[in-house]
């Protein structure tokens, strides 16, 4: 029995950096002393989710990894507790500006960075304004509590990015995300569809999942989003084993059973039975239609 105790955390956001870093922290602290080793925080939490409207000069937000204080301040945090933490960012790489997350490993290394790969764009959630796609790909990270998969928000709605980081080994995946109300309707809530998304996803591939999301009602200019929190973790088979409520912060803590999880994998044979060489069309916008 290989044991791994895991943590999603959720907050609500202000235009203050360090007031944000704080309340993280907070949070981190607490989801460790209940025993957590991997504590997933939320999507861009160093601030409100600018991304609503399209402002030239919120592209000022984006640093490099080595300048932008919540993984300085975490990369201490994580060697001090002896946790892996995935941090989330707004990455400046020359004229380029990503969506990217790195992860810091419990002796405080920092791994290669992740960039987001889905950029949406929509009412209220403008990311093609602030960021190129990633150029990447889905990555893994092998950590001192196991071997992870980390994606970012609306790649959680593609079963693709889930597959890729199963095959190459995730024991565990791990989706930062910010995500609420539409404002362009009031009357849509996506937070059930949300989750089952993604408990297909974890399902589909026996793996576990992490899932962060943020509260509040945030006002960007003339637009306001209320996210709907809501973070959970599943089992290998995709139940739920623990949820947030939609507007509370605070954290979820599980303990997973790593060996248990990949001797279902094994048992069930979905690894075993697959046929790449019938999947040409996935590579295709159209599915290659003549």
């Amino acid at each position: 029995m290989r044991e791994v105790t895991v943590a999603a955390t959720q907050m609500a956001c202000g235009w203050d950096v360090q007031a944000n870093i704080k309340v993280a922290d907070q949070l981190v602290r607490e989801a460790a002393s209940q025993g957590a080793q991997i504590i997933l925080l939320q999507e861009l939490f160093e601030r409100v989710y600018f991304c609503q409207e399209q402002h030239a000069d919120y592209y000022k937000f984006a640093t490099s990894a080595d300048e932008n204080p919540a993984i300085a301040h975490f990369t201490s945090v994580a060697k001090e507790l002896g946790v892996v933490l995935p941090v989330s960012f707004y990455e400046r790489a020359g004229n380029a500006l990503f969506n990217s997350i790195v992860v810091i490993d419990a002796d405080g290394h920092r791994s290669s960075i992740y960039r987001k790969s889905h950029i949406p764009d929509g009412p209220g959630y403008s990311e093609k304004f602030y960021f190129s796609p990633g150029d990447t790909g889905f990555m893994v990270f092998d950590t001192r509590f196991g071997r992870i998969g980390v994606a970012i928000c609306w790649d959680q709605w593609f079963p693709e990015g889930a597959r890729i980081m199963a095959l190459k080994g995730a024991e565990i995946l791990f989706y930062p995300t910010a995500i609420g109300s539409e404002p362009h309707d009031a009357s849509i809530n996506s937070r059930d569809h949300w989750q089952r998304t993604q408990m297909g996803h974890s399902a589909a591939n026996l793996v576990p999942m992490v899932v962060s999301n943020r509260i509040g009602k945030e006002v960007v200019g003339n637009s306001n989003i209320t996210f709907y929190g809501s973070s959970f973790i599943t089992d290998g088979f995709g139940a739920k084993l623990k949820e947030a409520d939609d507007h509370s912060p605070g954290v979820i803590v599980q303990t997973l059973d790593l060996d248990a999880c990949n001797n279902n994998r094994l048992a069930w044979g979905v690894f075993r039975d697959r046929r790449p060489d019938l999947y040409g069309p996935l590579l295709s916008k159209d599915g290659g239609r003549d």
